[in-house]
């Protein structure tokens, strides 16, 4: 029986492959394409019920979704910077000290301590690369060609940041602009452009086009690759490329859903061009919840909520995985996995070693994404905003400690006594369940949250903003 989130933590460092998932590993070495749009709901991609009733179809994903395996509750960090840190390092920001977006001046990002899956893949000998959005530090030492990538090509922070240039009273306060930056293992990152409103349109393009020929490179020198592809659409402000602009006549959002899908199949096809399909992962995902600004809002489709929230609308997000011939196609599981969970069965599927020495909370997906099992090796975990403990999923419950919001404008309001609710019967959250019948869930519930906070006591995390070099206190 799966316990906890914990136990199945705390296995992940002693032995993370079974018979069952050694017997099905293959003996070359899988390259990984990972697609991560930013901000993008839960009901936007036409396969998860939007699509066309969001103003655009999304054909290229849709397809995408019937080669391989589509998740209906793959879960994810309430935040940009949060959710990266977790896919990085298969842990949970709380314990790297990145569980909010920084704002304003100061050291931010991942200490080098963290070992990232693209060090751990080069290790494995894997050539490895970035394309877009970062969030996980911005100063040198802490960018991606800092952080195991080859090579990278993006920005280091986030779209808002667009608005800045220009402004004079940004400038006359000394702000600087975000700037889109390029850099390669062993080299400073240098600067490149201004990230304005004009190149916020056409820097998706630009990931594309540098992705595809990473690809393309990778593929000829017949070595394994990792290519990360975090998007920086659809997050506000939500303009499409002027090649998209006016192309669905539902307005920029739904322009920007038709770049989208147009940007993955250009992905998908240099792929097939390289004749590297069969041994190719591709995952197509998002880092949280709909975008909630006015007047781009996202849709979180059968959930509520947006982004910044313990809200399902907030925490399930699309999540499709395709190998041929490898991960059975068409299939579509409710199972629970969450993003940590990619860290650790990408690691592993690559040959790498996923680090001993740290609490992992990523468990090993292999058996699952490969049809061995129809269950996933996880059944619950905690659901942190920024530094609050939140709530806790646990199968089909989830306990919260929080009242809801529905945006992230809300200020958090702490409960009396904790709410439940039945995420089967009661998908939008609005009945919490009070009857004495249904309170038994609080029990392994709160037996997940004591084995956590048991590894928190044991591992001890890391303050936001520590300085390098990082050590744990015992080392």
């Amino acid at each position: 029986m799966r316990r906890s989130l914990v136990a199945a933590t705390m296995l992940v460092g002693l032995s993370l492959t079974t018979p069952a998932t050694a017997q099905q590993a293959s003996p070359q070495k899988p390259n990984i394409v990972f697609i991560l749009m930013d901000n993008l709901g839960y009901g936007e991609p036409g396969v998860y019920g939007g699509g066309i009733v969001r103003g655009a179809p999304t054909p290229r994903i849709d397809a995408l979704a019937a080669e391989g395996l589509r998740l209906t509750n793959y879960n994810v960090e309430a935040q940009c910077t949060p959710s990266r840190s977790a896919i990085m390092t298969g842990r949970f920001s709380i314990r790297s000290g990145t569980h909010s977006i920084p704002i304003g001046e100061g050291l931010d990002g991942l200490t080098q301590w963290e070992v990232t899956i693209a060090e751990a893949l080069s290790d494995s000998g894997y050539a490895t690369g970035a394309f877009g959005k970062w969030h996980l530090g911005s100063t040198q030492g802490r960018l991606p060609n800092d952080q195991g990538f080859d090579e990278w090509y993006g920005i280091p922070r986030t779209t808002d940041e667009a608005f800045w240039s220009g402004g004079p009273q940004a400038a006359a306060a000394g702000v600087l602009s975000e700037h889109i930056m390029e850099g390669r293992k062993g080299e400073p990152a240098k600067e490149l452009a201004v990230y304005d409103l004009d190149q916020r349109r056409l820097i998706d393009a630009e990931i594309t086009k540098r992705a595809s020929d990473f690809i393309k490179r990778s593929a000829e020198s017949k070595k394994p690759f990792y290519a990360y592809i975090p998007y920086t659409l659809v997050h506000f402000p939500t303009f499409p490329n002027p090649k998209f602009a006016g192309s669905t006549g539902n307005g920029d959002f739904a322009d920007a859903l038709a770049e989208m899908d147009a940007n993955v199949g250009m992905l998908l096809d240099v792929i097939d061009r390289e004749n590297i399909r069969d041994n190719t992962i591709v995952v197509f995902t998002s880092d949280n919840g709909p975008e909630a600004t006015w007047p781009w809002q996202g849709s979180s489709g059968p959930w509520r909520g947006y982004y910044f929230t313990h809200m399902e609308g907030s925490l399930r997000v699309p999540f499709i995985v395709r190998w041929p011939g490898r991960i059975p196609s068409g299939r579509v599981s409710n199972e629970m996995v969450h993003e940590v969970d990619t860290f650790t069965t990408f690691v592993k599927l690559a040959g790498g070693a996923v680090p001993t020495d740290r609490a992992i909370d990523g468990v090993d997906q292999t058996d699952f994404f490969l049809g061995g099992t129809e269950k996933s090796a996880r059944d619950s975990f905690p659901v942190y905003v920024a530094d609050r403990l939140e709530g806790i999923k646990w199968r089909n419950w989830k306990l919260v400690f929080y009242d809801e919001q529905r945006d992230w404008w809300s200020p958090p309001v702490k409960l009396g006594q904790p709410k439940a609710f039945d995420l089967i019967t009661d998908p939008k959250e609005e009945y919490p369940q009070t009857a004495l019948r249904n309170t038994w869930q609080a029990t392994p519930a709160m037996n997940v949250l004591v084995d956590f906070e048991n590894t928190l006591a044991q591992f001890p995390p890391i303050r936001p903003g520590e300085p390098d070099p990082y050590r744990p206190k015992d080392q």
